[in-house]
C-alpha cells in the first residue's frame, strides 16, 4: 500500500525543526497509534537471537504523515524496523527505526541511494521516538526528510538507544548513536521490500544531536561497517565536546539539556557516579525529565548549575566522567568518507567554537572535510541555513561529483 508523507516547506522551518527549543506540534487526524511503551514491536526478544549488527529483528508497514501543515507531499512506502546494534561498552541491543522509499524514481546514474538520517534531540521518553512521531504527524525534522525523498533517495531514521526500545535513551552518547546510525543503513539493506541493495551509495545527515551521531558514523564506520558504500557524511552543530558544551551551558536557560546529557552518559555507562550524587532537587528533575520530550527537556532547570543538582560542585572532573567524556569526544579517529561541517557562528547552545575545533582535529588526522561557517546563525537558524545546504552537497556525492576539500 502506497502512503503519503507531508512535509513542510523551508519558510516553516522554524516550528518544524526546533532540534531542542519548541514542543512537537499536535496531530489532528485519525487515532493515535500506541506509544512505544504499550506497543509490543518495541520490545526485543529476550534474550536476543544470535545474529550480526544490522540485523533484522522484527521489521511492519505502517503509515507516516506530518499535520498539520501540507505544503510538500512525498508519496512513500515506509516500515518501522527493529534491528540489532551494538552499545557504547560493545554489547549487543536492539534499536528501532524507520525505513521510508519514495515512489519518486531515482534519476541518478546506478543503485537507489540511501541516507542514514540521525534526528536531533527528540527528549528521552519512549514517546518521543521519531518513529512514534512519524506515524502520529508529530515528527519536527519532515522538512529535510521530505527534501531527501523528493530526489529519489531513500531514507533510514533510527531511534537511537533506549528511545522507542525498553530501557533509557542513551542521550548524547555518540558511540551509541554513531553504531545505531550504521545498522540503520544494514538493516534498511536487509529488508526486501524495499530493494535496496547492499552496495549502493549511502549518505548520512544530521544535526545537533543528530550531528554527534553523524560524526561518530563517520569515524566508527572504517572498521565496525566497512561494507557500506558511505560517500558522505554531512554534521551539522556538532556537539564534539561535550565537556565544553556542559561548561558552556552551566547557569543558562537550557541546562536541562546538559542534565539530559548526563542521564544518557550514565545509562550508557554504569561506571560513572550520577544517581549517588544527586541532591533531593536532582532527583526530582532527573526522575521528571526520563520521560520529557524536547521542549520539557530542554526547560527542566533553567539556569541550572550543576551544585544544585548534584553534591559535587564538578562532577564532570570526576575520574570516570573524563575517561567516558573522552571515548564521546568526536575528531579523534579520521573518517574514510568526506564531511560536510557547518555550524552557525552564533549558536547559543553549541558554541561555534566547539564547531571549529572540531574542523581543525578533522584536518589534522588527514580527513576530507569542506567547512562551512553559517554567518550570524543561531541553533535554530544554523540547520534552516545549513540543512539544504548538506542535502545540496549530498546530491553531488551521488552524482560522483569531487569534493571541495576546506582543509
Amino acid at each position: 500500500m502506497r502512503r503519503g508523507l507531508r512535509g513542510v516547506a523551508a519558510a516553516t522551518m522554524a516550528l518544524a525543526m526546533t532540534l531542542g527549543l519548541a514542543a512537537p506540534a499536535t496531530a489532528t487526524t485519525g487515532s493515535k497509534p500506541p506509544p512505544p511503551s504499550e506497543d509490543p514491536f518495541y520490545t526485543p526478544p529476550d534474550p536476543l537471537p544470535p545474529g550480526e549488527p544490522g540485523q533484522l529483528l522484527d521489521e511492519r508497514e505502517v503509515e507516516v504523515h506530518a499535520e498539520p501543515l501540507r505544503l510538500l507531499e512525498v508519496p512513500v512506502r515506509s516500515w518501522q524496523l527493529l534491528y540489532r546494534s551494538t552499545s557504547a561498552t560493545g554489547e549487543a541491543n536492539a534499536v528501532s527505526g524507520t525505513l521510508l522509499v519514495p515512489d519518486v524514481e531515482w534519476q541518478g546514474e546506478g543503485e537507489r541511494p540511501l541516507v542514514s538520517y540521525a534526528v536531533g534531540t527528540h527528549g528521552i521518553g519512549d514517546h518521543c521516538a521519531p518513529s512514534y512521531a512519524m506515524r502520529t504527524g508529530t515528527e519536527q525534522e519532515v522538512a529535510l526528510l521530505a527534501s531527501a525523498l523528493s530526489r529519489g533517495w531513500a531514507v533510514v531514521v533510527t531511534d537511537y538507544e533506549g528511545l522507542g526500545t525498553p530501557g533509557v535513551h542513551t542521550y548524547a552518547t555518540g558511540q551509541s548513536q554513531g553504531r545505531a546510525v550504521l545498522d540503520a543503513a544494514r538493516a534498511a539493506t536487509h529488508l526486501e521490500q524495499a530493494e535496496l541493495t547492499g552496495d549502493g551509495p549511502v549518505g548520512v545527515l544530521g544535526y545537533s544531536q543528530g550531528g554527534q551521531s553523524a560524526a561518530f558514523a563517520a569515524e566508527l564506520h572504517p572498521d565496525y561497517a566497512p561494507e557500506l558504500d558511505i560517500v558522505g557524511v554531512a554534521p551539522g552543530g556538532v556537539p564534539a565536546d561535550l565537556t565544553d558544551v556542559a561548561e558552556f551551558n552551566e547557569g543558562g536557560p537550557a541546562f536541562g539539556l546538559v542534565l539530559g546529557a548526563a542521564l544518557g552518559l550514565a545509562t550508557a555507562y554504569p561506571d560513572v557516579p550520577f544517581e549517588e550524587i544527586l541532591t533531593e532537587r536532582g532527583e526530582r528533575t532527573v526522575e521528571r525529565i526520563s520521560e520529557a520530550c524536547t521542549a520539557e527537556l530542554g526547560a527542566a532547570a533553567p539556569f541550572g548549575t550543576f551544585d544544585q543538582y548534584t553534591t559535587l560542585d564538578d562532577p564532570l572532573s570526576h575520574p570516570e566522567w573524563q575517561a567516558r567524556l573522552a571515548e564521546n569526544r568526536a575528531g579523534q579517529h579520521a573518517p574514510e568518507a568526506p564531511l560536510f561541517l557547518y555550524h552557525g557562528t552564533k549558536d547559543q547552545l553549541i558554541p561555534y567554537q566547539v564547531g571549529r575545533e572540531l574542523r581543525d582535529r578533522y584536518c589534522e588526522l588527514g580527513a576530507e572535510v569542506h567547512w562551512q561557517p553559517i554567518p550570524l546563525a543561531e541553533h535554530i537558524t544554523g540547520v534552516m541555513a545549513g540543512g539544504p545546504l548538506a542535502i545540496s552537497w549530498l546530491d553531488k556525492r551521488f552524482a560522483g561529483a569531487e569534493p571541495v576539500d576546506s582543509c
